[in-house]
């Protein structure tokens, strides 16, 4: 069986750059390379652009989504399988679950949320997958400066900056994603 990726990433579109093109790039490549994509389960922005876009390429796409989202975000019908939660917490527990690594595309608090989760947990010895975020554009350089900001202020160790990598586009954050 293929490995499976989480993609974070939002459910707006974003601006100024054409992020919706980076998502659906990234929905296509992940799925031609054999990874089967698990998601946050909508059909809007990012997320339904890496959707559509994998499930085009004959890809594998599992989604959860809450149920209180299921109209805001509408839950895409057209993927392979679609779960329906009950909450923001067992979306996030079987997003992480069922993943052998994340990646992460920008998005908002709820992308900044479940990467910090994954960042925790690896941090705490609960997990040792890779976890890329895809920095194109410099979109994750305040995350970083947060991070340097916790470590410089005594509040985590140094080698939390190691816990994840910060690939500059695409093509690098597929190459440390390694194989499917």
């Amino acid at each position: 069986m293929a490995k499976a990726v989480s993609v974070f990433c939002g459910s707006r579109t974003g601006t100024p750059i054409d992020y919706r093109g980076l998502a659906a790039a990234t929905g296509d490549r992940l799925a031609r390379a054999g990874w089967r994509i698990v998601y946050g389960g909508g059909d809007v922005g990012l997320m339904g652009a890496v959707a559509d876009a994998a499930i085009a390429a004959d890809g594998e796409v599992r989604g959860f989504i809450p149920e209180r989202l299921l109209d805001r975000e509408v839950g895409h019908r057209g993927i392979t399988d679609l779960s329906i939660t009950p909450d923001m917490f067992e979306r996030k527990r079987l997003m992480i679950g069922g993943s052998d690594a994340f990646l992460a595309l920008p998005g908002g608090l709820g992308t900044l949320d479940e990467i910090l989760d994954v960042v925790t947990l690896r941090q705490l010895g609960y997990h040792d997958r890779p976890i890329i975020l895809v920095d194109v554009d410099g979109f994750w350089q305040p995350f970083r400066a947060l991070v340097e900001h916790v470590t410089v202020t005594g509040f985590a160790a140094p080698d939390v900056l190691d816990l994840y990598t910060l690939a500059p586009d695409l093509d690098a954050a597929l190459a440390a994603l390694g194989p499917a």
